[in-house]
């Protein structure tokens, strides 16, 4: 696929696609997680591109809703069904479905749809799904305790490319990768010719280390799904709670996921715990150890009697002794019990294991000292000891769950994709229900026109309980009468709801819809007030490209009257049915001129009414449903009939006679 090719793609964009591991899929299929990872692009972005790729997929060149009001209504049941998912990735998704004149196109989503309505969401696995969210690709890890080494220049780009998590270094021989490895803990080196060389330090030859790097940079993957733990999290709580296969081992997942840290740090190992423990607690510990020491002793001198004969005294003096050669005398056996005890408490408190343990012992000297003081160098030798068994354990679990974890990856991504899909499914199916929908057939007969039968529209406020069903079939062109709030609008909004849905390959909100598949909508809405000159004549521009070119068209205008005077509205409109007739069109125009343009249309066009059947309480009773053939009675006509037949005045049965 030629990705410049598609509509909002340029070269800079082209390039961040192709980076992805399959642009191609996730263009066809509208991934717009996926997309979204491509560098500068927003999951908005990337919905619009998706769009333009698979209106080329369809060889569709769009333009269906071909009048503001027509996009108007896109957007309202698009919205609609946006309120209806969980996830930010669900609404930009739907954004991908647009309607459209190619069949390729309406089956593809069509199939989609059906699936999605044999779903039944249930609220646990709407709360989890809550939680899932696109995964981050966690590309910023930099590791600084190792480099890869070669000799080769060509090598060198292929290790940046591949590992980037780690600098990478050129060398020549092998005193210079001694000299990498005193500044670095590891050095791999790349290159076959380096191995049997003896240097000092960490020096690992891999030759394969580029086809392996989660081995090399264990980091990777543990950054990854550190990063997206909490939406893997959610998404193996979806798959459980809507019963779906998992392409992954879902406990085996989550067991990593357990053990691992929200920095990327392996987590849930006791050892690694215990020794990181002792290391932070060292100076602590060392600290309350030398006070359990010099308590012991102090309490042991003050319940000390020493007698010291003048003569012992003097001899202690004249050589010089102090204080320390009096405790070996005298207080020997109580400076080793002191000593004992600060030693075992620094190997309690810090959990020390065997080995460790001698070295702690030889922080405390058995030399008699007033106060007793740890060895700085024994204390040194201990960290140092319980530093490199940390890093090492820690080296060795990030080996084993960055690899445990990397051959999950694609698994993982797939667990997230299907449940961001399923909230894309799950919007259509609660749209479905909340409004009573049902899949449309579409047909290739050309002036087949609409037939609706217990039609909502979902663009009214009003509960769907509430709402009167609506049955209307067009086929050619008619004119839609009735009275003033009767319904007028509000059918063609249902159709257009209904044209609209039914060509994005969507459920329409109605018992049963047969609906032929149409090039273009033209939905001209009301005007507010009588058109200036100019504005009249851009109007009347628009309705004779129509009426050019407007076969495969369905045309739906609300009041076109209004635009000027009722006698010049009335010619106007009926020179307009005429065209549209003759082009094969399928049209419906609301006006109150009915009477009048039927009169002077060249043909015998189709006279609907909303009937209006009678007055309660001052309120009007309508039937919803447009009946056919049949010009509709005003209001007035219907006020004047109720007071006729209230009153029998000859006044009221003249003016009713009137409207006959």
């Amino acid at each position: 696929m030629d990705l410049e090719s598609i509509p909002g793609v340029g070269e800079k964009t082209a390039r961040a696609l192709a980076d992805l591991d399959d642009p191609e899929r996730a263009l066809r299929t509208g991934d717009v997680a996926t997309l979204a990872e491509a560098p500068g692009l927003t999951q908005g972005r990337a919905a619009r591109i998706a769009r333009g790729a698979i209106r080329r997929e369809h060889d569709d060149p769009g333009g269906f809703l071909a009048t503001d009001r027509a996009r108007e209504v896109y957007r309202a049941v698009l919205e609609l069904l946006e309120e209806r998912t969980v996830t930010r990735y669900a609404a930009c998704r739907l954004e991908t479905l647009y309607p459209s004149a190619r069949r390729s196109r309406i089956e593809e989503v069509q199939a989609f749809a059906r699936e999605a309505l044999e779903h039944d969401p249930q609220p646990d696995v709407l709360e989890a799904l809550s939680g899932v969210e696109p995964l981050d690709d966690a590309g910023d890890v930099r590791v600084r305790d190792r480099c890869l080494a070669t000799t080769d220049a060509e090598r060198y780009s292929e290790a940046r490319e591949a590992i980037p998590e780690l600098s990478v270094e050129v060398v020549e021989d092998a005193r210079d990768l001694a000299e990498l490895a005193r500044g670095y803990a590891t050095v791999i080196a790349l290159d076959e010719s380096f191995a049997g060389v003896d240097v000092e330090g960490d020096v690992q030859v891999r030759p394969d280390a580029l086809e392996h790097p989660a081995e090399i940079v264990p980091e990777r993957p543990l950054a990854f799904f550190a990063r997206n733990r909490e939406s893997l999290r959610a998404a193996a709580a979806v798959h459980r709670a809507a019963g779906l296969e998992a392409d992954c081992d879902l406990e085996a997942l989550e067991a990593g996921l357990e053990r691992l840290g929200p920095d990327g740090t392996v987590a849930g190992d006791e050892e690694l715990d215990r020794l990181t423990t002792a290391v932070d607690d060292l100076d602590a510990a060392a600290g309350t150890a030398e006070r359990v020491a010099n308590d012991r002793l102090r309490e042991a001198i003050r319940e000390q009697d020493v007698t010291i004969e003048g003569a012992d005294l003097l001899s202690l003096v004249e050589r010089g002794a102090g204080v320390d050669s009096l405790l070996s005398r005298e207080l020997a056996d109580e400076y080793a019990v002191a000593v004992d005890a600060a030693r075992e408490h620094l190997i309690d408190a810090l959990d020390l294991d065997p080995g460790e343990a001698e070295l702690a012992r030889r922080a405390f000297r058995d030399e008699p000292t007033f106060p007793v003081e740890r060895d700085e160098d024994a204390i040194s030798r201990l960290r140092e000891e319980l530093t490199a068994a940390r890093e090492r354990r820690a080296a060795r679990l990030k080996r084993e769950l960055g690899a445990d974890l990397a051959a999950q990856r694609e698994g993982a991504e797939r667990l997230v994709r299907e449940a961001l899909e399923l909230d894309v499914e799950y919007a259509i199916t609660r749209f479905a229900r909340d409004f009573g929908c049902t899949m449309p057939t579409v047909v290739d007969e050309e002036g087949f026109g609409f037939e609706i039968r217990g039609g909502r529209s979902p663009l009214l406020e009003e509960p769907l309980e509430e709402i009167d069903p609506v049955d209307y079939a067009v086929s050619g062109v008619a004119l839609l009468s009735g009275v003033n709030s009767g319904g007028k609008t509000s059918t063609l909004d249902l159709v257009a709801s209904v044209v609209v849905l039914a060509h994005m390959g969507l459920p329409v909100p109605a018992e049963s819809v047969r609906i032929e598949r149409f090039d273009d909508l033209h939905y001209h809405a009301k005007s507010q007030g009588t058109l200036d000159a100019g504005a009249f004549e851009t109007t009347v521009r628009q309705f004779a490209d129509l009426a050019a070119g407007g076969d495969g068209s369905l045309v739906l205008v609300d009041e076109l009257e209004s635009i000027t005077e009722p006698g010049a509205s009335a010619k106007i409109i009926a020179g307009i049915l005429e065209a549209l007739e003759a082009n094969g069109a399928t049209a419906v125009f609301v006006s109150h001129l009915a009477g009048e343009i039927r009169e002077m249309a060249g043909f015998d066009v189709t006279v609907d009414g909303i009937e209006a059947v009678g007055l309660e309480n001052g309120k009007l009773v309508v039937e919803r449903s447009p009946v056919k053939n049949r010009l509709a009675r005003s209001t007035p006509e219907l006020i004047v009939e109720k007071l006729a037949d209230e009153h029998g005045d000859e006044f009221y049965d003249a003016l009713l006679e009137k409207f006959a």
